[in-house]
């Protein structure tokens, strides 16, 4: 793999063993129940999930796009930063990542709770009833049917894929090397990175407000990208003080 750097390297290794092993194993079923990322309050939520599911994707175009910005922007940002500096860095964006959609599932799905609660309900009895894959149809009374979608949605969602750690990698690269030109596979116009980059944040952060997707499929967690932006901007905010290379970790 000439041209890439150790640890990008190692990652796309790891991420192509997680997906063929899902592929290949029980119709990918057995491999999503135990790495997969699920809401906490469900039963198949496990603590290695909040690692595990950076290494897993929902298919081939959702691998190949991600471990294609891996390579492509990844390469850059750790011939900077050296090998261990940015390991935590790409893990720590996908922790951020995330947590932050995690924290938007907990308001929405505690939102409900609340509602089903003031309406005479018990939380455990609610639970209960979840954690079985059942739900009971006079929630629907209460909540309505879009909020009640809302609320189960939330509980039975699964996140996998190595976006959020990715975008935390890709704000990197834009504060490192913001005069570079990118170019959208679609739309072949050369932009500079400290104008593509942020463009792509706001298409997330319009997504994740509206619903509306632009060029992901629907059901792609906006906030867990919005979230590896974030925390990416965070640390290298904090890190570019420090010069970089004057501070590389080895």
């Amino acid at each position: 793999m000439r041209g890439i750097t150790d640890t990008v390297k190692h990652l796309l290794i790891i991420n192509v063993i997680m997906f063929v092993g899902t592929m290949a194993i029980g119709n990918g079923q057995l491999f999503y129940g135990l790495f997969a990322l699920y809401f906490p309050k469900n039963d198949l939520f496990q603590p290695w999930q909040i690692i595990t599911h950076m290494f897993m994707h929902g298919g081939f175009s959702h691998i190949l796009f991600n471990m294609f910005a891996l390579w492509m922007f990844g390469t850059a940002v750790e011939q900077v930063f050296g090998k261990k500096k940015f390991i935590f860095f790409y893990i720590s964006a996908g922790l951020g990542a995330a947590l932050l959609q995690l924290g938007y599932y907990y308001f929405k799905f505690y939102s409900g709770i609340d509602i089903l609660i003031a309406n005479g309900l018990d939380q455990a009895t609610i639970m209960n009833t979840l954690n079985e894959g059942k739900y009971n149809t006079g929630w629907e009374a209460i909540l309505g049917v879009d909020e009640l979608r809302s609320f189960l949605g939330v509980f039975n969602a699964s996140m996998v894929g190595a976006s959020g750690a990715i975008m935390g990698v890709l704000v990197a690269f834009g504060m490192l090397f913001p005069e570079s030109k990118l170019m959208l596979i679609f739309l072949p116009i050369p932009i500079k990175a400290k104008y593509f980059i942020p463009g792509i944040i706001i298409l997330d952060l319009i997504s994740a407000i509206s619903g509306q997707s632009f060029f992901s499929p629907s059901n792609t967690a906006y906030i867990a990208h919005l979230g590896g932006a974030l925390t990416g901007f965070i640390i290298m905010y904090f890190w570019k003080k420090d010069q970089f290379d004057k501070y590389r970790w080895n």
